[in-house]
Parts: C-alpha cells; structure tokens; sequence
C-alpha cells in the first residue's frame, strides 16, 4: 500500500507540569508526553494536536482540568507563533 503524505509526531514534554500532574493522578500518564502532529495533506501543511482539555476529561478531578486548560493554551501559543 502507498502512502505519499508526509507526517511528523512531536512528544512534547514540560517535566514541572508533567511533576505536577503525575501528582494529582497517575493516570494522566496515559496522555504524556503531549503529541504535536506536522503533516501534508494535498500539498498543504497542517500542524496540530490533542487537546489536553479534552484528554484529561477521563480523570474527574478539577485541578487536573484547569492544569491543563492552561498547558493546552500555552501550547497553542507556540503553535501560533511557528
């Protein structure tokens, strides 16, 4: 089977976040590293990810979701300024 797209996965990691959220649950080790994806699609490049919001969803736990509510907005800082 061909395959003629060109597609690049990112694991990116922030060892203090990662600390404090591995604290709160150790099932958020199920999300990490956060992957970035860099792909082509018809010529055209893309750039994205999973939202982090939406991951942590599977764990109840209030703080985990504000965590990362804040890292999914940071991460979508250095994604718009590339």
């Amino acid at each position: 089977m061909d395959f003629n797209e060109e597609v690049v996965v990112l694991e990116v990691c922030n060892p203090h976040e990662a600390k404090k959220v591995l604290e709160e649950s150790m099932l958020v080790s199920y999300f990490l590293p956060c992957k970035v994806t860099v792909y082509t699609e018809k010529g055209t490049t893309k750039i994205g990810m999973a939202k982090p919001s939406k991951l942590i969803e599977m764990v109840d736990n209030d703080e985990l979701k504000r965590l990362a509510s804040d890292i999914e907005n940071r991460l979508i800082g250095c994604l718009e300024n590339v």
